[in-house]
């Protein structure tokens, strides 16, 4: 497909996005396009996130890929993805617009049951998402969900360097215990995730009040501090939590079972738009009467990371993990402090590859 770069709508740290407009006019329906772009030396992410959707491309949940390119601007030659334009944004934009930074439990539901659909499609092809959080939920013209951004995702059980070789790749704040602990990453984090999504939604804040990262992982990992679970939520609403924060991964719900809970299985699909619900269909109010206090995040804490842990035998310690120049326990709390200790807040953690949306 032949097409002009046009407007800028975001960036990150290694790229940016624009809006693609066909080259030349045609009688046909074209859908309305964006392009990710990078520079081909670091085009990685985005060469990946490409083989994937290619893959995906079966699902209404779950953002279309409409190609690829390379090209040479300015000097540069860049790696073009060209993909389906969400023009409702992200949930977290809608959270951020909405009243008191919440949404009401009504289109919770209906958010939900979207991610859950795509969810389970992604994870029956044998993939992991491993970044599922606001900002990768993007809302399509007629307000439905689309999961966006799969460029850390990865094949289930694939393992590097014969299994002694693990990767922490995520957002922190959505990291689940096995991944923290151990670099387990299989379908069961994207529930995890999911789970901190919805407690999101509703609360409008993250589940996890921690705004350092070396506080935050210590909880998860250490402590085994599940994520808070919104008081003004539902019944059924605490439950389908509950389903998503069991700490062994193996017991934790399925997207397959949690479609089938009360929660969202009694929602019916609607539409459901940036503004108030319309065609007569209420929207239900927040249960709860007063707002929540301010919390200021941790940009660190918010941002994605993959960084990479190898298993080193040594003759003082055959069971010890080597990041760098360090050494760790296998123990959790051991495995904690050596990685604040080698990727403190403000190095690794801090990367900031996130698409920022510039609306």
């Amino acid at each position: 497909m032949d097409w002009v770069r046009g407007e800028a709508i975001g960036h990150g740290s290694f790229g940016k996005v624009n809006l693609a407009i066909p080259r030349k006019q045609s009688t046909q329906f074209l859908p309305l396009m964006v392009v990710k772009s990078s520079g081909v030396s670091h085009s990685v992410s985005l060469v990946n996130e490409k083989k994937i959707l290619d893959e995906l491309n079966g699902c209404s949940e779950i953002i279309r890929c409409f190609g690829e390119s390379y090209s040479f601007e300015k000097g540069e030659n860049l790696y073009n993805l060209l993909l389906e334009y969400a023009s409702g944004g992200s949930l977290a934009e809608k959270l951020k617009k909405s009243e008191n930074y919440k949404l009401s439990e009504f289109e919770v539901c209906g958010y939900t049951k979207g991610i859950l659909k795509g969810l389970q499609y992604v994870h029956e092809i044998g993939y992991v998402h491993c970044d599922i959080k606001l900002q990768n939920i993007l809302l399509g013209e007629d307000g439905k969900v689309k999961i966006a951004d799969f460029g850390l995702a990865k094949r289930v059980g694939i393992k590097k360097d014969d299994d002694l070789r693990c990767e922490l790749r995520g957002t922190p704040l959505y990291m689940s215990p096995e991944m923290v602990t151990g670099g387990e990453q299989g379908t069961p984090s994207d529930i995890w995730a999911l789970g901190c999504v919805v407690a999101e939604m509703v609360a409008g804040v993250p589940a996890y009040k921690f705004s350092g990262v070396t506080e935050l992982l210590m909880a998860i990992g250490v402590k085994n501090q599940l994520p808070e679970i919104p008081q003004e939520l539902s019944e059924e609403g605490k439950d389908f939590l509950n389903k998503c924060f069991i700490q062994d991964p193996s017991k934790r719900w399925t997207a397959e079972m949690l479609l089938k809970h009360p929660f969202v299985s009694d929602h019916d699909t609607v539409t459901l738009l940036n503004e108030e619900i319309k065609n007569g269909v209420p929207s239900i109010s927040p249960k709860c009467p007063f707002d929540f206090p301010d919390w200021v995040s941790d940009e660190c804490v918010q941002s994605s990371v993959t960084c990479s842990i190898t298993f080193l035998p040594s003759p003082e310690n055959q069971e010890n993990l080597n990041l760098s120049c360090g050494y760790w326990s296998t123990s959790p709390a051991e495995r904690l402090r050596g990685l604040m200790s080698e990727f403190g807040p403000e190095s690794e953690w801090c990367s900031d590859d996130d698409w920022v949306t510039v609306r």
